[in-house]
């Protein structure tokens, strides 16, 4: 019997142990899942942050998105602008240049027969009266007159003149 009473010991000693040993995991248990609990509350805020940033990254992405489209679509208006305004000047700049071309062929046509009618006035005029005036002109401008006259009224008109004025008009006439 005492060997029963050993088992029985033994066997209550076990199961006494295996008791505390349950009875500690079980704690133990409980505090993990206490701990799991905490630090899930921590992970769902933490997550829910996370998603804030997130949606406010991806609000800002957008806004920038359309800012910049905006500003690409100002930047081809204006480019667009600039190009127009740029074809208007060339197109006026075109135009006066046709414009210039036209005023100097008018002006030479009206300088040419300015230039005729006062050849024809000196033509006209006796060479000693031509040379006297012809003289008292500046030598360029006597020479454009001279140079539209015929060679025998030049002649005429050179004879008549101080031999300084007519060399100098000469020279002139020569270039």
């Amino acid at each position: 019997m005492q060997n029963n009473s050993h088992i029985i010991k033994i066997g209550f000693m076990i199961l006494f142990s295996t008791s505390l040993y349950a009875l500690q995991t079980s704690d133990k248990l409980f505090e993990c899942t206490e701990i799991f609990k905490e630090r899930k509350s921590e992970l769902l805020v933490e997550l829910e942050r996370i998603d804030e940033q997130k949606q406010s990254l991806s609000a800002l992405k957008t806004a920038t998105e359309d800012l910049l489209k905006k500003k690409e679509i100002k930047l081809s208006q204006q480019q667009e602008l600039v190009d127009t305004r740029l074809a208007e000047i060339s197109q006026k700049e075109a135009s006066i240049k046709t414009m210039l071309t036209k005023n100097e062929q008018v002006l030479k046509e009206m300088k040419d027969i300015k230039t005729n009618n006062i050849a024809q006035t000196f033509a006209k005029m006796k060479a000693a009266a031509a040379s006297g005036i012809l003289s008292d002109m500046n030598a360029s401008d006597a020479a454009t007159i001279l140079q539209s006259l015929k060679p025998k009224v030049v002649g005429q008109i050179l004879t008549k003149m101080d031999a300084k004025k007519a060399s100098e008009l000469t020279l002139i006439l020569t270039k």
